[in-house]
């Protein structure tokens, strides 16, 4: 396996600028995950800085009930935070929020009963951020989208667990990319978690039936994408052999279903153990192509 190395000559590290207040920052980036714990939120925005720094500012978010937490007992009571519904009116209509849904949390408890996947979302997030601070990419707090719903046709729709914009740079050449994120948590079946391909294949698919005197219609995805977002699944919570068999199934999706074949054709699709993005990095060759091949960087699928 390769851990990728930095370009020569990486540019600087993509970190939230510190003009703009933490405050702020800490607002808009739990308006878009949802919710984060104290150490999430240091990665994330201020690195460079000690805990402390952004613990001291949450608090003061806290008394001003702007934020609450939930305590994690399973995690050194590690304090998970949250919106109130005070700060989610407050954070609406912000220009880089605007179109999200607000889904504020109202309680310790409801927080608790989302955490497990939303923090392992989240988890997913920084492991790409940290990635692209090491070689000088640009993927920061608000390009990671959680909860994104596209319609598929028939009344049904797909939900993405995220949708991440990541701008490869090499000197001044710069690659835009896009990604939907399926995070599996080993809570569901191998046979419904390959059976996420064929949503994301009705999607690829799907004309949006034309209005009126309208021509004809198109593919609804080209309403949101320039060209469809690659679909990377990222597994975890469970042991080596079962998440081998898990990346097994969806290959076999992607060979045996004949619409997701044909989207596999078309689009970019891979399959990575988060452990191993963790340690070795996104841009490392941890990722399996679902159609076939050896293992590469999610960039190079």
């Amino acid at each position: 396996m390769t851990t990728a190395q930095p370009p020569q000559n990486a540019a600087p590290g993509f970190t939230p600028s510190p003009v703009e207040p933490l405050a702020h920052q800490l607002l808009a980036t739990l308006a878009q995950h949802r919710m984060a714990t104290t150490h999430q939120l240091h990665v994330l925005l201020r690195p460079d800085r000690t805990r402390q720094s952004v613990s001291q500012q949450l608090n003061t978010l806290r008394r001003d009930h702007l934020v609450d937490f939930a305590v994690l007992p399973q995690a050194y009571r590690s304090r998970v935070w949250y919106l109130t519904p005070k700060a989610a009116r407050l954070t609406r209509d912000w220009p880089a929020l605007r179109g999200r849904p607000p889904y504020p949390i109202t309680s310790g408890s409801a927080a608790s009963l989302k955490t497990p996947h939303t923090l392992t979302v989240l988890r997913t997030h920084l492991a790409f951020v940290t990635d692209a601070r090491r070689r000088g990419d640009e993927h920061g707090h608000l390009d990671w989208t959680p909860e994104v719903f596209h319609m598929i046709g028939d009344g049904e729709r797909i939900v993405a667990d995220a949708v991440m914009h990541y701008t490869l740079t090499s000197g001044e050449h710069r690659r835009k990319l896009r990604a939907f994120i399926e995070v599996d948590r080993t809570t569901m079946s191998s046979e419904r978690l390959a059976a996420k391909l064929i949503e994301y294949a009705r999607l690829w698919s799907y004309e949006p039936p034309a209005m009126g005197r309208r021509r004809a219609a198109s593919p609804g995805w080209l309403r949101w994408y320039p060209v469809f977002p690659r679909v990377l699944f990222v597994l975890t919570g469970a042991n080596r052999p079962t998440l081998r068999n898990r990346i097994s199934d969806l290959k076999a999706m992607a060979a045996q279903h004949p619409l997701v074949a044909d989207f596999a054709r078309d689009v970019r699709l891979g399959a990575a153990v988060l452990e191993d993005v963790e340690e070795h990095g996104a841009t490392a060759d941890v990722w399996v192509p679902l159609a076939g091949g050896e293992r590469r960087p999610w960039s190079e699928l």
